[in-house]
């Protein structure tokens, strides 16, 4: 019989952030990168997934990577819902995901950068165009949540764009158990 190791839970403080106006920031594209930031309408199953685990495996997202393939449909195909992918000299770089809650609050569902793509200089200014173009659909607000398993300086980064703390909380994040990883890798 094979062990098959089980994933423990892991303990996080969650904090709820909100930005009630445009950021006043300005930064320019970071000189000898060639990058491109696409919207990504009705976005295909396998490239989604292939984006948000290179994004997040470092950062423990796996909420997604357990839905089924009509679950994930549902969601990321719902008019509310946008996706945007960053090409970094050609190749994946990263994606924002923002999800319009109502008419007045647009929520800044996920954020980050691919591998290939970390220490190159993007990420504040990929934030800031994640910003601008949410800003741009006219909210009286964007709210967003960052974690203890995010990046060190994203919280730091939220507050440096203008988002302020509204509330904190404790959750549970389970990672993915190995069965979840060869279920994922079937996929593809």
């Amino acid at each position: 019989m094979p062990i098959v190791k089980t994933s423990s839970s892991i303990k996080v403080h969650i904090t709820r952030l909100e930005m009630t106006a445009p950021p006043k920031t300005s930064l320019p594209v970071p000189v000898n990168i060639q990058t491109a930031i696409m919207r990504a309408p009705g976005i295909p199953l396998p490239f989604y997934r292939y984006l948000y685990r290179q994004v997040g495996a470092r950062w423990h997202w796996v909420e997604r990577l357990r839905l089924s393939d009509e679950q994930l449909t549902a969601i990321l195909h719902d008019q509310r819902n946008d996706i945007s992918v960053l090409y970094v000299n050609g190749a994946p770089g990263g994606f924002f995901e923002y999800f319009r809650q109502d008419e007045d609050t647009i929520e800044l569902s996920h954020f980050g950068l691919i591998e290939n793509a970390l220490g190159l200089g993007i990420g504040k200014w990929f934030l800031l165009q994640s910003l601008y173009a949410i800003w741009t659909l006219n909210p009286q607000r964007i709210v967003t949540t960052t974690n203890n398993l995010d990046h060190p300086r994203a919280l730091q980064l939220y507050q440096m764009f203008g988002f302020s703390p509204i509330s904190t909380g404790e959750g549970i994040v389970r990672p993915l158990s190995d069965k979840e990883l060869l279920e994922l890798a079937k996929k593809g």
